[in-house]
């Protein structure tokens, strides 16, 4: 967790860098609201992993404990390299049924469903991967390698694929063999038929070598960035839902009992033979492929980026002080934050009644200032009750600006 966090400073500054590209090139890789929801999808993903954390933690140091193997050293140089290859190779399957199995994937997917390609990709997460992604990582603890070990080699592994999620690094050679390039990783993400299910390595590519899930990028066939039922939408947390809401509402339309309990660990895109009939879903024709976008004043894209910074800015605090915050205080800051990241993903969609929420999110950071110190989120002064104040005055007025300035105020 401190690698993470001390990395995220980088991050941003190479968001920065390729954003500065990117103008050069012309290559028009980012756009604000796919950039805040990517964004939001992994600020999201942070906080809740610093209430989930442990569930992988546990089950590994559990497993370590009783089912261990061996009992490999810390100390040991070959020990960690072995640790961080044996790592990958979990990774490469856990990836892999990510995109084979239905209630994997419906995990996996919000990482997918940008429709851009760019840094900030890289840090949109899932934040319900924790419910079962352990699973896969429990070999590593059969074998006896340690916990700091294990902990250290995934940080390293997940540090590794930032940069591999942009378009402007071409082909690298010999490279392209033996490692997760991102030219190979762009073709991961494509809806493409061509490129569908492949390169899954996180760090090596040898795995997908191996076990016959390679494809090249193919400069006959560009990358077409998405999924193929696509989102629609700038919210982190029906990015999230989205899927699991599908495979819910087809587990009820069903009438066969067996499809209602299978359905979850079928095959991706499997569904039920009554359900497929009677509520069909249409992939969408790729040869008139057109991003999902929706048009909004420049005004209320600055209001929304500015508060979107706040709860950057909020994350960030949170996950410099999670170890010591109470369970109470993470889960204060976890709820503020997803109130927050669904009412600025409602603005950037124009939703008529964004507005209306956002006066709302606004009015709750009175009792904020009160609960805040009382859950032990931050202590108890003048500061805070001068600081949240000023923000609330800062964002009232430019919700005012807002509404002088557009006829319609829905989002902003």
């Amino acid at each position: 967790m401190k690698l993470i966090l001390y990395a995220v400073p980088f991050f941003f500054v190479l968001i920065a860098v390729e954003l500065l590209a990117d103008r050069w090139r012309a290559m028009h890789t980012y756009r604000l609201a796919d950039t805040i929801s990517s964004l939001s999808a992994g600020v999201l993903s942070t906080t809740t992993g610093l209430l989930t954390k442990g569930v992988g933690l546990i089950t590994y140091a559990l497993a370590l404990k009783y089912l261990a193997l061996l009992q490999l050293p810390e100390d040991s140089l070959w020990v960690w390299l072995f640790a961080f290859v044996f790592y990958d190779f979990c990774y490469y399957w856990h990836h892999r049924l990510g995109h084979e199995r239905n209630v994997l994937w419906a995990a996996h997917s919000v990482h997918h469903q940008s429709e851009d390609y760019n840094l900030s990709t890289a840090l949109r997460q899932t934040s319900t991967g924790f419910v079962l992604g352990w699973v896969f990582y429990l070999p590593m603890a059969v074998l006896g390698v340690p916990l700091p070990v294990f902990v250290t080699v995934a940080t390293v592994n997940l540090l590794y694929q930032f940069w591999v999620h942009t378009r402007h690094v071409p082909k690298l050679g010999w490279f392209e063999w033996l490692f997760v390039t991102p030219s190979n990783h762009r073709a991961h993400h494509a809806q493409n038929a061509l490129y569908m299910d492949r390169n899954y390595g996180g760090v090596f590519i040898v795995w997908d070598r191996l076990f016959g899930t390679f494809q090249e990028e193919d400069d006959a066939e560009p990358v077409i960035f998405g999924v193929t039922t696509p989102l629609q939408s700038w919210n982190p947390l029906w990015a999230n839902w989205q899927f699991y809401g599908q495979l819910l509402a087809d587990a009820q339309r069903t009438e066969r009992w067996r499809d209602k309990l299978r359905i979850w660990f079928m095959p991706t895109g499997w569904r039920p033979a009554d359900v497929a009939a009677k509520y069909p879903i249409n992939k969408p024709d790729l040869s008139r492929f057109v991003k999902f976008e929706v048009p909004l004043a420049r005004r209320q894209q600055v209001y929304i980026a500015a508060q979107f910074a706040v709860y950057l800015a909020l994350g960030s605090y949170l996950l410099n002080l999670g170890e010591t915050l109470s369970p109470q205080a993470l889960m204060l800051g976890w709820g503020y934050m997803a109130l927050g990241l669904f009412v600025l993903g409602a603005g950037l969609e124009n939703r008529p009644w964004a507005l209306k929420l956002e006066w709302l999110r606004l009015a709750l950071n009175l009792p904020l200032v009160w609960l805040a110190p009382v859950a032990g989120l931050w202590p108890a002064s003048a500061l805070g009750w001068v600081g949240l104040s000023s923000y609330t005055l800062l964002s009232v007025m430019g919700l005012y600006v807002c509404r002088n300035r557009i006829t319609r105020l829905a989002g902003c």
